[in-house]
């Protein structure tokens, strides 16, 4: 087939995600072991044994402790995004407080790759109706791509109704545009099941998501948005405390990650979000996001 999967990484390290925001303040990050580089290294091997190129969302805070890991990713020719600087949700942010953050974030990467940042994906996906506000703020920083918008339903994150296919949002009405490229969904039941990768990779058998995952190119002739963190590779990581519901989603079925990758690289075309983008033969449809929806995002925030 024609069509180019995006395969996406978001640079973060096990301590740092949302789930363990509490048991782990930003505060500490320091007094833990950083394992995010030979974890990345270990999916950068792999891509590189299935010559498959990718967009790695890279996390400020991490690009400034490693940053030879940042070269490292952009000197094998995959695409620099950002993750934000400190791993907070957008809509526990004030707009100030998020461009301040997305600001830090573009400008250690494009220091440290002397090449724009044009791509972002919300940390836990947490651009939702309470802070589609933040599509702006991009927009007004040179963002060209966002891959935020998860239609789902989640306790943390989604937008059910969300245009599920990669489109265009028109951020007012005749007013510019961002490019949209959610995580991968399948339709059932009057539900969009979540088939994209992370805990949803790590939690359904390979061949139940190689057969969903498939469905997006032959149903709907569209890529497939992938993503995965380098954590989820490493199951001798350290156990951090926290919930029930937040250790079954962070710890199921390391073990088998690595291999499952392994399968999905061999099975699929993949590229990075702007060659998947671009590998579309026909239109991306386009949304409009109404003054009313931002002034409600922006009242809830205020």
């Amino acid at each position: 087939m024609s069509i180019i999967n995006a395969f996406t990484v978001d640079v973060e390290d096990y301590f740092q995600v949302s789930a363990f925001a509490k048991e782990v303040p930003t505060s500490q990050w320091d007094q833990y072991q950083l394992r995010v580089v030979p974890n990345t290294l270990r999916i950068l091997d792999l891509m590189e044994k299935h010559q498959v190129r990718g967009t790695f969302f890279v996390l400020g805070w991490v690009a400034d402790k490693e940053p030879q890991l940042v070269r490292e990713i952009a000197n094998r020719g995959h695409e620099i995004g950002t993750h934000s600087y400190w791993h907070r949700l957008v809509y526990e942010q004030t707009p100030t407080e998020f461009a301040d953050d997305l600001q830090q974030s573009i400008d250690i990467l494009q220091e440290i790759t002397g090449q724009p940042i044009t791509s972002y994906r919300a940390p836990s996906f947490s651009i939702t109706a309470r802070s589609q506000w933040a599509l702006s703020i991009l927009k007004d920083s040179n963002i060209q791509f966002d891959s935020s918008i998860f239609p789902i339903v989640h306790d943390r994150y989604g937008v059910p109704d969300a245009e599920p296919r990669p489109h265009q949002i028109q951020l007012e009405p005749d007013g510019p545009t961002i490019n949209e490229f959610p995580p991968s969904v399948h339709r059932k039941w009057s539900l969009n099941l979540p088939i994209s990768g992370g805990g949803y990779f790590r939690l359904y058998p390979y061949p139940m998501s190689r057969h969903l995952l498939r469905k997006v190119n032959s149903q709907h002739f569209s890529p497939f948005m992938f993503y995965i963190h380098p954590w989820e590779v490493d199951p001798e990581q350290p156990r951090v405390k926290s919930s029930l519901r937040s250790r079954f989603r962070h710890y199921q079925n390391l073990k088998t990650t690595l291999p499952k990758l392994d399968k999905l690289l061999q099975t699929f075309r993949f590229g990075t979000l702007t060659e998947a983008w671009d590998s579309c033969q026909q239109p991306y449809p386009t949304t409009v996001l109404s003054d009313q929806q931002l002034e409600a995002s922006l009242s809830i925030t205020s």
